[in-house]
């Protein structure tokens, strides 16, 4: 099976220059930003800007559209961005009502661009009170195959003051987590390092997220693709261990040579880990 992406690179839809950049980088995917990077007056330059890129794509690269939330601007921004090489759109603070709309704007696409139903997929950004209560629905909404974490807005409007490691938000990743986990969906994606140049905290950080169930992280430069990327990849001692773990399981519960206690759920862990070990190809499948 074919690992998700690791890393999803931010780029404001507005800045032309970054934008080519950033399909040029080693993100696995690149998140094609309409909204919070984006002023009021630039939304039109944006979608007219990424409508051009994407029409310029080169073949196999995973390229999503974060779209805005409000009705009547996310319709503008499906019809300015649906095309063939869009692998699909990220939908902020995504509820029921929020995603249903993504969905029936996605079917009108496709069926204008002749494309196979369901091609088009969605990025369920989690970041309100509504969202949490309401996250295993928001995990079944069509089309979604992946969930993300927008932690900003969610201390926003919960009024919670994170510290420096957001331990006030551990819960509510958790219940991300669970509800991803439940659904069958790929594990979650999480929140940005807003200190882009310290590359300590950054691994710190990521490594805490993957601890906690998330296999991805969103990334606000390309300086900090290479740390996700590497703390979501197995290092080859994880692997061997793992290879060495599934090659030696008889069916039966044991104790292995280092004295380590091997049930069928450590043998998934093993097989998870292997699964992690090859990077996703360019053309790899949504998420």
């Amino acid at each position: 099976m074919t690992p998700p992406a690791r890393s999803f690179l931010y780029v404001p839809g507005h800045r032309e220059d970054r934008l080519r950049k950033a399909v040029g980088s080693d993100a696995d995917a690149v998140v094609l930003d309409l909204e919070d990077a984006v002023p009021a007056a630039d939304k039109d330059r944006a979608r007219r800007a990424v409508r051009a890129l994407l029409d310029e794509l080169p073949p196999g690269r995973s390229a999503w559209v974060r779209v805005n939330g409000e009705p009547g601007l996310v319709e503008e921004d499906v019809a300015a961005v649906a095309s063939p090489a869009l692998t699909g759109i990220w939908v902020p603070k995504a509820e029921p009502g929020p995603l249903r709309r993504a969905h029936d704007l996605l079917t009108a696409a496709e069926r204008r661009l002749h494309l196979p139903a369901g091609r088009l997929s969605v990025v369920a950004l989690v970041e309100t009170a509504l969202g949490v209560l309401r996250v295993e629905q928001v995990c079944a909404a069509p089309r979604v195959a992946r969930l993300g974490v927008g932690e900003a807005d969610l201390a926003g409007e919960l009024r919670l003051r994170p510290d420096d490691r957001r331990s006030e938000l551990h819960g509510i990743r958790l219940q991300v987590v669970l509800a991803s986990a439940a659904a069958g969906l790929a594990a979650p994606i999480g929140p940005v390092e807003t200190d882009v140049h310290d590359t300590a905290r950054l691994v710190e950080t990521t490594t805490t997220l993957l601890r906690q169930g998330f296999r991805a992280r969103t990334a606000l430069h390309p300086r900090q693709v290479e740390t996700i990327n590497a703390v979501f990849t197995p290092t080859p001692a994880e692997v061997a261990e793992a290879t060495a773990l599934v090659r030696g399981f008889t069916g039966d519960v044991a104790v292995d040579r280092t004295g380590r206690f091997v049930d069928p759920a450590v043998l998934r862990t093993a097989h998870e880990v292997i699964a992690r070990a090859t990077p996703p190809p360019p053309d790899a499948p949504p998420g």
